[in-house]
């Protein structure tokens, strides 16, 4: 290894080892154990609750009678009711979620149904509402339960508060209903007093109710690189996302401009949809450390001040997968032959847009996806698929490689040329381009020629990695069993039984290590083939060459294998066509080089006439 090779892998490496310090100085949360309390909460008394700096939640007013008395004595009691597509746990303590587990998405880690309602504890749980403003504590006391049917659940109690140094009374009910293939659930949270209820108003806030305090599976942001918790709105007329940070509480949304909210992982979401958008006022994002240095992914929205003595607001809750398929039935209320898209009869909601997409390259995402699915179909493989798939597109691509080498070859033979051109004409810019213009005709040079093909591999690179790295039908996708058992995941041929310092490896894995070394050779056949001799900085190609791969080894350590597969059976067939290319080259060259001599002799040779 020469000493220009030894400078690059070192300055390499030093350039990991010192953003990895710099890193963890700027922000050490993302390295070290987090240790925050939960901000001290005014608790709210069982009997009396004084909402001169709190508030409170919706009701279903259908569900209560006028004047009931409700049951103060209740225990605590845990409530489960079954669909077809979940086991939903509630609790009476508040009327709350305590569990909700996807029945056909299995968890690897845990063997059972994926949890949607993660780092549920006493003090957060799932569809809390709080008295008040968002940063307020949830209602912790115990609610009288009325099972209506196996999948309707009714929580009701008389509540006691006081504004302003007077005692108000009000009924306060939680209605939940489920059905049988849906991943859409309503909640009806009712109010019913003797008067005006807007005494449960304060700063134009009634009460505040937040999903999930975390959507499962666990999330570990260390290990997980290539997932995020993100909040998403949509207001009708486009979305809005936000990547949640670490220990963040801030408002989201101001204008109050959105039809439904959702958190969402990478396979998973909820979604908050009110059924009158115009009663809902800011919604916050939480990913406050509340429990066991776990952060939240959380998003909580406020009501506005209501008025009346019988209130009851509605809202549909999207628990489930992040994917088309089950996310487009709510898109609108009918299918296109007119028969009901949905169980609820709901649409015009536009879920859909809860997706993870390519922004505006989701057109040529699209089209991979759709022969990608086309595939899968005739091989009934992901990982199979993958690998055909990106076949296919290098050779829709050799072409333009091979135009892309041979311009380059070109150019590098025109440069004596240009640099001539360009030293005459450097004081008269205009006259410069019209005859480097000449130039490049003389020659059948364009240009262009050299950036087009590149811009189009960079776009499908973007397309493929979105494709590949969110296709809902990779999780749990086995490829070659014993090795890569989920695309969606990073492969592991060994359980190592410590953890990499700063990295956080607790895997090995095999397909990084081709990755990198196929983007070696890659490095070093192009570099044959001349195209490295463009480089005016010997340095820098030799950091391209052999720091780029070492970086991204760390970089894609952890990255699903869909991707690797992708990456690095491409290096493989680019490795194949570029020695292709280098043959090509060599001819073309061999040719260049004689038709130069071929001409050069004929300049020196006399005239016919005045040979002797």
């Amino acid at each position: 290894m020469d000493k220009n090779t030894i400078i690059a892998v070192v300055l390499s490496t030093l350039v990991i080892i010192g953003s990895t310090i710099i890193m963890q100085k700027r922000n050490p949360a993302m390295f070290a154990p987090q240790t925050a309390e939960t901000p001290a909460s005014e608790e709210v008394s069982t009997e009396v609750t004084d909402l001169n700096n709190a508030s409170v939640s919706e009701l279903a007013a259908a569900d209560l009678e006028a004047g009931e008395t409700v049951s103060e004595s209740v225990e605590e009691q845990t409530i489960t009711i079954n669909t077809d597509k979940a086991e939903i746990v509630l609790t009476n303590k508040g009327g709350d979620i305590i569990s909700y587990k996807l029945k056909d998405f299995n968890d690897k880690d845990t063997n059972e149904g994926v949890q949607i309602s993660d780092s549920v504890h006493e003090k957060n749980r799932t569809l809390g509402v709080s008295f008040g403003s968002a940063d307020k504590p949830i209602m912790n006391e115990t609610m009288n339960v009325e099972m209506i049917d196996d999948k309707t659940v009714l929580f009701k109690k008389n509540v006691t508060v006081k504004k302003n140094g007077e005692l108000k009374t009000f009924t306060f009910g939680k209605k939940y209903s489920f059905k049988d293939g849906e991943n859409v659930f309503k909640l009806d949270l009712m109010f019913h007093a003797n008067e005006d209820l807007s005494f449960l108003n304060s700063d134009g806030v009634s009460y505040s109710l937040r999903s999930a305090p975390q959507i499962g599976p666990h999330f570990n942001p260390k290990e997980n690189r290539y997932e995020n918790r993100q909040m998403i709105s949509y207001n009708g007329r486009k979305m809005k996302r936000q990547i949640l940070g670490q220990n963040d509480f801030r408002a989201w949304n101001k204008q109050n401009d959105y039809i439904w909210t959702a958190i969402a992982g990478k396979y998973f979401a909820e979604i908050m949809i009110p059924t009158n958008p115009s009663s809902v006022g800011t919604a916050y994002y939480s990913s406050l450390i509340e429990k066991d240095n776990y952060a939240n992914a959380q998003t909580i929205i406020e009501r506005n001040a209501m008025s009346g003595t019988d209130i009851s607001d509605s809202y549909y809750m999207y628990f489930g997968p992040r994917d088309e398929k089950s996310l487009a039935r709510y898109n609108s209320p009918k299918k296109d032959n007119g028969e009901i898209a949905n169980g609820w009869g709901i649409g015009g909601y536009r879920l859909t847009e809860v997706l993870q997409s390519s922004g505006w390259l989701k057109w040529l995402e699209k089209i991979l996806q759709i022969c990608l699915e086309w595939i899968q179909k005739v091989v009934k493989n992901w990982g199979v698929a993958i690998i055909i798939l990106t076949i296919l597109l290098k050779a829709v691509m050799f072409p333009m490689s091979k135009k892309q080498s041979m311009s380059t070859l070109i150019m590098q033979d025109m440069q004596p040329k240009v640099q001539a051109v360009q030293e005459k004409y450097k004081n008269d810019q205009k006259k410069q381009q019209v005859e480097m213009q000449k130039l490049y005709q003389e020659a059948g040079y364009n240009p262009m020629s050299g950036c087009l093909p590149m811009v189009f591999q960079f776009l499908v690179l973007f397309a493929m990695y979105n494709l590949f790295n969110y296709k809902f039908e990779f999780r749990g996708a086995m490829f070659i069993p014993g090795w890569i058992e989920d695309l969606s995941s990073g492969d592991s041929v060994w359980n190592m039984p410590f953890t990499v310092p700063f990295l956080g490896w607790t895997q090995l894995r095999l397909l990084p290590i081709i990755y990198t070394v196929t983007q070696l050779f890659y490095g070093k056949i192009t570099q044959y083939g001349g195209q490295a001799q463009t480089q005016q900085n010997g340095m820098n190609m030799k950091f391209m060459m052999y720091g780029m791969p070492i970086i991204f080894f760390f970089l894609f350590y952890n990255a699903p294998s869909g991707l690797l597969i992708y990456w690095t059976v491409s290096n493989l067939i680019q490795m194949i066509q570029q020695i292709v290319i280098n043959k090509m080259m060599a001819a073309k060259k061999a040719e260049m080089a004689a038709a130069k001599k071929a001409g050069t002799n004929q300049k020196t040779l006399p005239p016919k006439n005045k040979r002797k």
